[in-house]
């Protein structure tokens, strides 16, 4: 009986330090799991909330219009492939204009459905970011920004304007890489425009072109909740037959000065048939607008 007891005795303390060894095992494993899921969350305070130091489709510089409100709809696909030493992204970008009254007023929608992008090591630690690329098992779009535009003035003898609204959703993912900001922006601008060659014929024109306007973005700086910029632009274009070339500086200038000072020279050239519209395009990024861009695309208009 009592070597039946003793080897019971022994069954059971081998069995309890076995469940011993799983219940560590499980605390360890969880807590590790708890740290590594909540890191990229813990980091998020340390986010530069600045064009320096995020993606290059987080903070818009907003396009140098004509200063003309459109008389046709129009819808667009664009493939975008951004560079620079630290950071190669490629993304989707679609556009769809709606004209509410013809030359007059309507809205504008855009979005980045898809985004790809690979950092150096350096880039990552730079911007605190998690990962050095995206990965297959988690897909992430972009932001959705919502313009609505109104013809302030129309003159062949003096200028044309117009003003937009804008607002940048929080809808971006992968903040924890620095891709989105998750965060609010809104945009108010006004676009002029003025022939200064060839008015007369709509095949062969030069035009003058010139935006300002206010940007301001969410942060996660508890003392400033968010950043107030001037927004400014000016450019040239020009239409010879089916061809149309436009080339434009164009950035916004922040007041918290931590890479808050982005300038785009931006260049589209774009061959025009029968509503159908094929566009290629260049854009170099300066002072706190780190990257080159280069597209290709495709418009629609009816």
């Amino acid at each position: 009986m009592n070597c039946i007891l003793l080897a019971l005795n022994s069954y059971l303390l081998s069995t309890m330090r076995y469940i011993y060894v799983l219940v560590f095992l499980f605390i360890v494993t969880t807590s590790f799991y708890a740290q590594s899921s909540g890191s990229w969350r813990d980091k998020t305070a340390l986010l530069i909330y600045s064009p320096r130091y995020f993606g290059p489709r987080a903070f818009p510089v907003p396009e140098l219009r004509s200063g003309k409100a459109p008389d046709n709809y129009e819808a667009e696909v664009r493939g975008e492939y951004h560079y620079y030493a630290g950071d190669r992204t490629k993304d989707l970008f679609l556009r769809l204009l709606l004209p509410l009254v013809r030359g007059r007023a309507g809205v504008e929608i855009s979005l980045i459905p898809l985004e790809r992008y690979r950092m150096t090591p350096e880039t990552r630690d730079e911007r605190n970011a998690v990962a050095l690329e995206w990965s297959n098992n988690e897909p992430y779009s972009g932001d959705v920004v919502v313009s609505a535009f109104y013809q302030l003035w129309k003159s062949e003898k003096w200028f044309d304007a117009i003003i937009s609204l804008n607002l940048k959703t929080a809808s971006g993912g992968r903040l924890c890489d620095a891709r989105f900001t998750d965060a609010a922006t809104y945009w108010i601008d006004v676009c002029a425009g003025k022939d200064i060659a060839g008015g007369a014929d709509p095949g062969r024109v030069l035009r003058f072109q010139a935006m300002a306007g206010f940007y301001c973005w969410m942060t996660n700086d508890m003392v400033h909740r968010q950043n107030d910029a001037i927004l400014y632009g000016l450019g040239l274009s020009g239409t010879l037959g089916r061809f149309s070339l436009s080339s434009d500086l164009s950035g916004f200038s922040g007041y918290e000065n931590n890479g808050d000072h982005p300038v785009i020279w931006r260049n589209d050239l774009r061959f025009e048939y029968l509503g159908n519209i094929l566009s290629l395009g260049y854009d170099h990024g300066m002072k706190d607008s780190l990257y080159d861009t280069y597209s290709v695309g495709y418009i629609r208009k009816f």
